[in-house]
């Protein structure tokens, strides 16, 4: 789906989305990864619009905890919020163990704590798509 499609969101503010992978497309590594970043943050302005950060550590070319992509984290973090935001992962492809695809965000990102990271770590995806959260 393209920008301009994406923009139709404000046409149907009930159909809620999701972009996967920060926008980052399959393959890409290091900093090119994150070219469609630009684009990726105006669609902040929709409400009905969230990101997934799914798999940031097959995109990193450094080793953990793969300080290349924090600054696209917390820049996707400040427009989209702790509630439209969500924590993935693609271990099938990851270049790092399951813990540190967790910890990457759960201790390496210290700007990410609290009640914001209670919800991108899970909270605030059960919440978009209606899931009950666990007793």
């Amino acid at each position: 789906m393209t920008g301009s499609e994406y923009a139709k969101a404000d046409c149907h503010p009930g159909l809620k989305l999701i972009v996967d992978h920060l926008a980052v497309p399959p393959a890409s590594r290091g900093e090119s990864a994150y070219r469609f970043q630009p684009e990726l943050l105006a669609l902040a302005r929709y409400p009905n619009v969230a990101v997934k950060a799914t798999g940031q550590p097959g995109y990193a070319e450094d080793a953990y905890p793969f300080r290349s992509f924090h600054q696209h984290l917390h820049r996707v973090f400040d427009a989209f919020g702790p509630d439209r935001m969500f924590w993935g992962t693609d271990i099938t492809r990851m270049p790092c163990s399951w813990r540190q695809c967790v910890t990457v965000f759960t201790e390496e990102l210290p700007w990410l704590k609290g009640r914001d990271l209670d919800l991108v770590m899970g909270e605030a995806l059960c919440s978009w798509v209606g899931w009950p959260l666990p007793g």
